[in-house]
């Protein structure tokens, strides 16, 4: 069996395409929620609220996606970790697309009341179960098939995945919202990027129909019987200290792709159409730079890039919200793209650092729920913490991002407490009997 997958191996630009593509497709989906929960759910599905109140129980729903992505990751990473990397990548595009398609049908609260507000509780809920899984599957299947020297370069590409998605699902409710009356969008426009994510679902189940099981995988003799359970007990500690890490990097794109959506056209009057553009530019761009950065990572190592994203993201956070508050497009716009690149410069050699920092028996769960805990202490609260900060505070939301710089300085205590893993093999690492990160770092010298 070891020997047909050896030849079956796709090439890495091949495996690093499916691997993009994928993570493209299920963060178009659970983006697509939070853009309409910016501009369209709090009068649909929450009318009897005042507006702002409204926009904070839209948010509310899409913070539960965050909560249940750490669950997705422990069911996902079980899964992965006893089964394989690629049932993972095909169950988790699944759940996340179907119920992706049903967020769409939803109708609204002057239809069914009640049960409206309920179901679109639920469905995400389910959106960020299934992408709890992707990124561990998707991420573990690329890193382990890459060879030691460029693998940040290749575990790269799905970190790009998040950028195109974003650009897809803004993309769509651009030309949407350009193309259609304020009524005609709000009665049936915004249903429409969320039925074609059935679509996109059905095409990403295609391009990783064929890919190879990951070698690291194939080669353990001795799985762990319930992987979190293991990572509990002896790498708890590592679970928390990626997880702060990480928050930093959620807390910031969230703040600047779906908190400034509403911000910049409730109480500054920006137009819908001028906001989305400046947003999606500013992430494409982002995107485009991510295996650079990954490239810094292979040759510096991936702590010094995650401390210096930190540091910049300390250091921008308040000139970002000044720039926001100018409501002109081109100072928006640049307070947006230097946030993201600050972000990105820790976030772009994540995909290779956290695997890195686990055996292979518990890999998929380890890097999957630091990942997606990460997501829950900077992403799901952001968003209503920004709408309120910026509520009670003048045209400049100080408060915002004040708040935003101590959630960097965290992040960057938690990244110089993880050890470096540059340029161990992915397979070498091996734990020691211990508790936290003391086993991993020796593990990795």
């Amino acid at each position: 069996m070891h020997d047909v997958q050896a030849v079956n191996r796709p090439s890495m630009p091949r495996l690093a395409a499916a691997s993009l593509a994928g993570t493209a497709i299920e963060f178009y989906d659970f983006f697509v929620y939070g853009t309409a929960a910016a501009l369209v759910l709090g009068p649909l599905f929450f009318p009897t609220f005042s507006p702002v109140a409204g926009t904070l129980a839209a948010f509310g729903t899409f913070g539960v996606g965050f909560i249940a992505r750490p669950l997705g990751s422990v069911l996902f990473g079980h899964l992965g970790d006893r089964r394989g990397r690629r049932p993972v990548l095909v169950a988790s595009l699944l759940l996340t697309g179907a119920a992706t398609v049903a967020v769409g049908c939803v109708p609204s609260y002057d239809s069914i009341g009640i049960a409206a507000p309920l179901l679109l509780l639920v469905l995400r809920f389910l959106q960020g179960l299934g992408l709890g899984g992707e990124w561990g599957g998707a991420v573990l299947l690329t890193t382990e098939h890459a060879p030691a020297g460029r693998r940040a370069l290749w575990a790269s590409f799905p970190q790009v995945g998040p950028a195109l998605g974003f650009g897809l699902a803004n993309g769509v409710v651009l030309a949407l919202s350009a193309a259609l009356s304020d009524a005609e969008f709000a009665r049936w426009g915004w249903r429409v990027p969320f039925w074609a994510a059935g679509a996109l679902a059905l095409a990403g189940l295609w391009l990783r129909s064929s890919l190879a099981e990951s070698p690291s995988f194939l080669k353990i003799d001795d799985h762990a019987r319930v992987p979190f359970f293991e990572v509990v007990r002896h790498h708890g500690r590592l679970v928390l200290l990626t997880a702060g890490g990480l928050a930093v990097g959620y807390a910031v794109f969230y703040a600047v792709t779906t908190w400034s959506l509403t911000y910049a056209t409730e109480r500054l009057g920006v137009s819908r159409t001028v906001m989305l553009t400046c947003v999606m530019g500013a992430v494409l761009v982002q995107g485009a730079l991510v295996p650079l950065v990954a490239l810094f990572a292979d040759r510096f190592g991936r702590r010094p890039m995650c401390v210096a994203g930190c540091v910049a993201c300390a250091l921008w956070m308040l000139p970002m919200v000044a720039l926001l508050a100018t409501g002109e497009p081109l100072l928006m716009f640049l307070g947006i793209l230097g946030a993201l690149l600050a972000f990105v410069t820790a976030f772009a050699v994540i995909a290779a650092y956290l695997p890195e920092l686990y055996e292979p028996r518990v890999r998929c769960t380890g890097a999957a729920v630091g990942y997606n805990l990460g997501g829950v202490l900077g992403g799901a609260l952001t968003p209503i913490v920004a709408t309120m900060l910026a509520e009670r505070g003048g045209r400049v939301p100080w408060g915002v991002g004040a708040y935003l710089t101590g959630i960097a300085l965290i992040s960057l205590v938690c990244f110089m407490l993880l050890p470096e893993t540059r340029p161990v093999p992915v397979a070498a690492v091996e734990p020691k009997p211990a508790t936290g990160t003391g086993g991993a770092a020796r593990a990795i010298g």
